[in-house]
């Protein structure tokens, strides 16, 4: 990442982090914070460099040229640290490590600089542990924590750093810079609508996640649609035995919300779709549904996330849902 491209994504974070490297006045401490993690991360290598760059103006950091940001560019430089959960989590003996590793001067440079991905995933001790170099900084040291959730980390952690927030990126931004990544046209639309959900999927399980769940969601809309006798049976057999526990229930809903939108943006000859290879069904759908039929399946499905939220049994909450979708009210 470069400080174009952070400031098409992010201009309000472009123009804070630069001001902060022109003036060389950067804090000890970031926290980066907001939903595209991996935007932060390529955000936080960034000001890694522009820290460690050789470029005598600061204006010009980093210059993408010096030997430092090079190595940094390349993931292989000595002083530069990245800490990510082992696991489930960010343990105590991690950070232990790299307190060790910073009492050290910097091989390269008088500077050392670490990144701590998913910040939020540290375990207590290890918070309370990390909390400690926040307090007392030894030299010149950069710390970049990047989290998805910021009130999972420990207030005195976040009071000590300087909390840079990321806003969310457009759909159709994130559905770009996926199919850019390899992605195909259909899972990236629904990737860049659901983030990085199921959290607790490895890429590749996530995938494989997604598309069934996905074509189930499908399958179900159109027996609610054409065959609703069915629908009932299609939910014992494929959506309680893929959508178990309320996390996945919770997003097996928001892909139902988007079948509906979709349905109503077809209506109106939009074309950025959730769904955009199943235009025909949409289009079925549109034309058996009114607009106010589909805004109200819209409201179902947000009523049942909300009874969701408030521990109503998912079985129960799921067929008064399937009710309501049929009648479209």
């Amino acid at each position: 990442m470069e400080w174009d491209t952070l400031q098409s994504e992010q201009p309000v974070v472009s123009r804070l982090l630069q001001h902060a490297v022109w003036r060389e006045r950067l804090p000890h401490a970031y926290i980066f914070e907001g939903e595209v993690l991996d935007e932060q991360f390529r955000a936080a290598g960034l000001i890694c460099r522009a820290f460690l760059c050789n470029e005598k103006d600061p204006g010009e950091k980093p210059c993408n040229q010096c030997s430092e940001c090079k190595r940094v560019w390349a993931g292989n430089h000595p002083d530069v640290t990245v800490i990510r959960p082992d696991g489930l989590s960010i343990k105590k003996d991690q950070v232990g490590l790299l307190q060790k590793e910073f009492a050290y001067k910097g091989m390269e440079s008088t500077k050392k600089a670490y990144i701590i991905e998913e910040a939020e995933k540290m375990t207590t001790s290890a918070a309370n542990s990390l909390l400690t170099s926040l307090e007392e900084p030894n030299g010149e040291t950069l710390a970049v924590l990047v989290t998805g959730n910021l009130h999972f980390l420990l207030p005195t952690i976040v009071s000590r750093s300087q909390v840079i927030s990321f806003m969310p990126l457009s759909e159709e931004k994130r559905q770009a810079r996926l199919q850019e990544q390899g992605e195909t046209n259909e899972l990236a639309a629904i990737k860049a609508r659901i983030g990085d959900k199921p959290t607790d999927l490895d890429t590749k399980e996530r995938t494989s996640w997604i598309v069934q769940g996905r074509q189930v969601v499908i399958q179900l809309a159109e027996e609610v649609l054409k065959r609703p006798p069915q629908a009932k049976l299609l939910l014992q057999e494929k959506w309680h035995t893929h959508f178990i526990d309320r996390e996945s229930i919770d997003i097996g809903l928001d892909l139902f919300l988007y079948w509906y939108r979709d349905a109503l943006y077809t209506k109106w000859g939009r074309e950025d779709l959730a769904y955009p290879d199943q235009l025909e069904r949409l289009k079925t759908e549109a034309f058996n549904r009114s607009e106010s039929m589909l805004a109200a399946n819209m409201r179902a499905v947000m009523e049942a996330k909300r009874y969701l939220a408030a521990n109503v049994n998912p079985q129960l909450l799921m067929e008064r849902l399937l009710l309501r979708l049929q009648e479209g009210s």
